[in-house]
């Protein structure tokens, strides 16, 4: 049962921001500060208001029951109205419930795509430019804003590497789930007998932090400069322009050379190092909350099989969801990619739901 004690301090606190923006005493940082809590509370303050409403109507009905002396046909109507209710309260309670649950702070966040090919030479080359373009049209869909961060091709025109920022609203609360090892089963073009093969991709994504996140000294880092190149040693610059950042604490290494700018570089791979090290502290608290907890659903590790691309059955299949779609090749275009992101949050939730039942 949800506590009313806790609901009425959201409430409070939602009139209390309110009061005060309207007001006209905040400025600057803070005014931005109150407005940002405002907006991320007013979904839940409707749910509360809903939630409270129904529970009122429930008492209202069940004492008019409860009235001996009360009309016949009138308590007939409140106890058909009363069945209702109660069919529909267990759903909004769970609605609320999931809103009320901790919110991932980064889940806001603007998101830093990273794709690697993995085991499986050209044809891993191939499958991840492909797994990239997946997500740039994923975020066309989405309205959200693809930047091409960096580019490393193969001779065969796949990618060895190739990263992007994607900003827009809600980026990282629904691309985190992308993390992982992601499979290809299918006869590539290079392959004579037609014999199926199976390669990967890897794929990274990290919340893109900002200054306020991630305090980065100067002493802790080591920058290089040195000429860019392209695939297999092609159009090389005659300029040192591309730049290599090591933060000796943590050892990341992040290197930039995609803009002829070598101060365009080095903001380029601040931003990407910053997103790192923000990752790596978010692991490390996610590994001591894992260690305590007693059910453990996905832990979205890198090194994690999550999904199984299928070309000839045409099959797409989540293995953390158990999910299996078909229509490959709108999926590769970035269509159908929210089903199975829906599915990975209810995933989430009823994890988290059941980790605050057990206390």
């Amino acid at each position: 049962m949800i506590a009313r004690a806790k609901l009425d301090r959201i409430r409070a606190r939602y009139a209390e921001i309110e009061a005060q923006l309207s007001a006209g005493g905040a400025s600057g940082e803070m005014f931005a500060k109150l407005s940002r809590e405002y907006a991320e509370l007013g979904p839940l303050v409707a749910a509360i208001d809903d939630f409270v409403k129904l529970n009122a109507e429930r008492s209202d009905l069940e004492a008019l029951l409860a009235d001996a002396g009360s009309d016949a046909e009138m308590r007939k109507l409140a106890a058909d109205e009363l069945q209702s209710l109660k069919s529909r309260l267990p759903e909004v309670e769970k609605a609320l419930a999931i809103l009320l649950l901790p919110k991932d702070a980064a889940d806001a966040m603007n998101a830093i795509v990273e794709v690697r090919a993995g085991t499986g030479g050209d044809e891993a080359g191939l499958f991840a430019g492909e797994l990239f373009e997946m997500y740039r049209r994923y975020a066309e869909l989405k309205g959200w804003k693809f930047e091409v961060m960096s580019y490393a091709e193969t001779d065969l025109g796949g990618v060895k590497e190739a990263s992007a920022e994607i900003s827009g609203s809600g980026v990282f609360a629904k691309l985190k789930f992308e993390s992982g090892v992601h499979r290809v089963q299918r006869v590539p073009a290079t392959e004579a007998s037609g014999r199926i093969h199976t390669s990967a991709a890897t794929v990274a994504v990290l919340p893109e932090a900002e200054d306020v996140d991630v305090k980065i000294e100067d002493k802790d880092l080591r920058i290089d400069v040195y000429r860019a190149s392209g695939a297999g040693g092609q159009h090389v610059n005659k300029t040192e322009s591309a730049v290599r950042i090591t933060h000796l604490p943590t050892g990341i290494v992040v290197a930039m050379q995609e803009e002829k700018s070598q101060h365009k570089n080095k903001a380029k791979a601040l931003k990407m190092l910053r997103a790192k090290i923000y990752e790596g502290e978010r692991e490390r608290l996610a590994d001591e909350r894992a260690a305590t907890r007693k059910d453990q659903v996905g832990s979205g590790d890198r090194s994690e099989k999550i999904r199984t691309y299928n070309f000839p059955q045409d099959r797409i299949t989540d293995h953390r969801v158990g999910m299996t779609m078909h229509q490959l090749e709108a999926f590769m275009k970035g269509e159908g990619l929210d089903k199975v992101i829906e599915a990975l949050v209810a995933n989430e939730q009823a994890a988290k739901l059941a980790e605050v039942a057990e206390g």
